[in-house]
């Protein structure tokens, strides 16, 4: 059965920034729509991260506007952003390594805390019972990433790619409507990346959560991705299904490096 992909839910409208006189993104449009994989690519310093950046609230850019379902959100920081339902997960981890596995994703709780802090420190009622629902919520993650055994173990003793299933488990923790991952598969092995990917594509059908996805290893974004958008010395040089991207001759040069 293949899947329904639905309306625009994020779209990114001619965005423009620049550090100094660098131009890392120069006039980027595209869009991502409901439960769909959305890869970025593109060789280094092509402004893939910095593209995650500015839709996640980190830099602000001084041309263009990025909509989510239809309203823009100019000048938000990471927190507000990940209220409205946007979250991400960084290429170097930023985890709590001498946290359990437990309490580092309950940390990606945070935001739907309602409890005042002197009721949670005293654990009276609807604290308690506020926190008894985020652990049911965050133990179900931990079942569907195949982490149970390592439940109570600190972080920084896991090998680096149950870490990085930790971080991912941390921001679904915060029931993302969008989750942009950056490079989610840095580093692993092919057993790993394996792995990494039956979690996205899980997370992508079970959850519905739509994925907007950086990554470097070709042979995984045109496994896994609906669409693709491509970016080379911040402008955009492709945008379309991984077919149409992969038989684009710009697309093609930039990275056999015949275009510079």
């Amino acid at each position: 059965m293949s899947k329904v992909i639905g309306d625009v839910i994020l779209g990114v409208q001619n965005i423009s920034l620049r550090f100094g006189g660098v131009n890392a993104l120069i006039d980027i449009s595209f869009d991502v729509r409901e439960h769909e994989v959305r890869a970025i690519i593109g060789p280094n310093g092509a402004g893939k991260s910095s593209m995650l950046n500015c839709i996640n609230g980190v830099y602000t850019p001084q041309e263009g506007s990025i909509t989510f379902r239809g309203q823009s959100f100019d000048h938000m920081n990471s927190r507000q952003v990940a209220e409205m339902g946007i979250a991400r997960t960084f290429q170097n981890l930023a985890l709590f390594k001498g946290m359990s596995v437990i309490d580092n994703i309950m940390t990606g709780r945070n935001l739907k805390i309602r409890s005042n802090i002197f009721l949670q420190a005293l654990r009276l009622g609807p604290a308690q019972r506020e926190e008894e629902e985020h652990r049911s919520k965050v133990e179900h993650i931990i079942d569907f990433l195949e982490i149970q055994a390592f439940r109570k173990t600190p972080v920084g003793q896991l090998p680096y790619g149950l870490q990085k299933r930790v971080d991912l488990g941390r921001a679904l923790a915060m029931e993302p409507q969008v989750l942009l991952l950056d490079e989610p598969m840095a580093g692993m092995n092919m057993e790993e990346k394996q792995d990494m990917c039956r979690f996205i594509l899980d997370v992508n059908d079970e959850f519905g959560t739509t994925i907007v996805l950086i990554e470097h290893d070709m042979g995984v974004v045109m496994d896994i991705s609906d669409r693709v958008v491509v970016l080379d010395y911040g402008k955009k040089i492709g945008d379309g299904t991984p077919e149409e991207v992969r038989n684009n001759k710009e697309v093609i040069s930039a990275y056999l490096g015949t275009s510079h």
